[in-house]
């Protein structure tokens, strides 16, 4: 006789019970049920036991609040996974540290093997679990080699920070075609690819986190930025569309739209410049330049139950930059 854990029993009890709920009480009541099935099935399927995509109810909610369907819900991430891509330094390492603060185990993607392997060590000394991959996001075999071997370490995958990025602070007249388009590359086409990696999984578990890097040029213009500007539009667009398309499957979608933020990786460049930063600063009500840990706030907030209703937003981290 083929003996069955009274845990996965338990669970897979209180799931029909819970769609049962769905199909049964008040309408009004609906998302509660739905965030609390969604729940159970991404514990039914870190059990071994997923329950298949065709049986569960069609949602649009995304997971319960930590604190139950009446109270406050969280900001922590603790039981979450984590993968930041561009993590080898500057935002991305703030970025892993503060997702692994919060509570969430953190996989580091950059080119760059030493610098992902440095951050990586940064988050285990918030206790976290943590692992360095070296991938370009630009290569979807790569990506999705390293969805491959993150679920078959972790088991889920329940935020994508896709913070991967460059720039090229030169006028259209003086870029060359090739690193015009490199950055939209990086910055567009590593962002669709990695989400677009991490989506069958997050839809089969009704859940997950999907986080862009945009910035204040999303929204404007700037001089000496027509790629830079060109790419992170796209992704403010990018992040908008996903938004329709996953959020039937509890999934939410939004970027972060900062503005410079100064760290070890840029800081040389904003020396050359200090006329354009300087004029940064003048339009910025708070009257500064941005830190890396002014993000991680915004950043978490998005990756947390707390942000469970907040989809397709661009959420500016810019001192009141396009206020006006």
């Amino acid at each position: 006789m083929i003996k069955v854990d009274p845990s996965l029993q338990r669970t897979r009890a209180l799931y029909h019970q819970a769609v049962s709920l769905r199909l049964d009480l008040d309408p009004l009541l609906a998302g509660q049920h739905e965030a609390i099935i969604g729940r159970l099935s991404a514990l039914l399927a870190a059990m071994g036991d997923p329950v298949p995509a065709d049986a569960l109810p069609v949602s649009g909610a995304t997971t319960a609040p930590s604190g139950g369907a009446d109270s406050l819900p969280s900001s922590r991430l603790d039981g979450r996974v984590a993968i930041v891509t561009g993590g080898g330094g500057g935002l991305g390492t703030m970025a892993a540290c503060a997702l692994a603060e919060a509570g969430a185990d953190v996989i580091v993607v950059a080119r760059s093997l030493d610098k992902c392997q440095a951050t990586a060590q940064k988050v285990r000394s918030y206790g976290r679990r943590a692992l360095a991959l070296s991938v370009d996001v630009t290569q979807a075999a790569a990506v999705d080699a390293m969805v491959a071997a993150v679920l078959a370490d972790f088991g889920q995958i329940d935020i994508l920070f896709n913070n991967a990025g460059i720039t090229s602070p030169r006028t259209l007249e003086e870029s060359s075609l090739d690193e015009w388009w490199k950055v939209v590359e990086v910055n567009v086409r590593g962002t669709m690819i990695c989400s677009k990696a991490v989506i069958p999984h997050m839809k089969e578990r009704r859940s997950g986190r999907i986080i862009n890097m945009g910035s204040i040029l999303s929204d404007r213009g700037m001089a000496n930025r027509s790629a830079y500007s060109a790419s992170k539009s796209a992704i403010a667009h990018l992040t908008k569309s996903l938004a329709f398309e996953l959020g039937p499957f509890g999934i939410t979608v939004n970027a972060l739209g900062p503005t410079v933020i100064v760290t070890d990786l840029n800081r040389e460049l904003v020396k050359t410049q200090p006329a354009l930063y300087e004029s940064v600063v003048k339009r910025t009500p708070m009257g500064r330049l941005g830190e890396p840990w002014d993000v991680a706030g915004p950043l978490v907030f998005l990756a947390s139950d707390a942000a469970r209703f907040v989809s397709g937003q661009i959420l500016f981290v810019d001192g009141g930059y396009t206020a006006g």
